[in-house]
């Protein structure tokens, strides 16, 4: 008599035990996971430990932005424009008489509110940028964790 045979299964062995599925997590991915969860722990947990640092650059970023948009609106409009720098932030004024006098009695307007911050010092509490894109002093600008800024008086150059 002839024995029949069930089509071949693969959860079945030949001898008809069931075979084994595997289940969850070797243990060399665990450890590799651990590995890199360490990793990351040590090189960027860190960073954002102290976010004083990453706002002080940010003010820095953004008062070098707005010191060059002003000495550019000087040149651009042929107009004196006003630079008052206070611990928080800076603020522009610019000439808008007929015949301009080099007296800055409008707010320069700007493409995006300035958010401001905090640490921020200078040589001079106010200064100008002239129609020719120069500035009226030597300037300095410090922000406490941050590298210093500079304005050319000949140039205007804002570095």
């Amino acid at each position: 008599m002839r024995r029949e045979h069930a089509p071949f299964d693969a959860g079945h062995c030949c001898d008809g035990c069931r075979r084994r599925t595997a289940a969850g997590f070797t243990l060399v991915e665990l450890v590799m996971t651990m590995i890199v969860v360490g990793i990351l722990a040590v090189a960027v947990l860190p960073r954002f430990a102290d976010v004083g640092v990453f706002e002080a650059r940010g003010l820095r970023d953004e008062t070098l932005s707005l010191l060059r948009y002003a000495q550019k609106s000087a040149v651009a409009q042929r107009r004196t424009v006003c630079v008052a720098v206070n611990p928080t932030g800076i603020s522009l004024t610019i000439d808008t008489a007929t015949m301009p006098d080099g007296s800055c009695d409008g707010p320069l307007t700007l493409p995006v509110t300035p958010r401001g911050g905090s640490g921020l010092g200078s040589t001079h509490a106010t200064f100008n940028f002239l129609a020719s894109g120069a500035a009226s002093d030597n300037v300095t600008l410090t922000i406490t964790e941050a590298a210093d800024i500079k304005v050319d008086a000949a140039t205007g150059y804002v570095r």
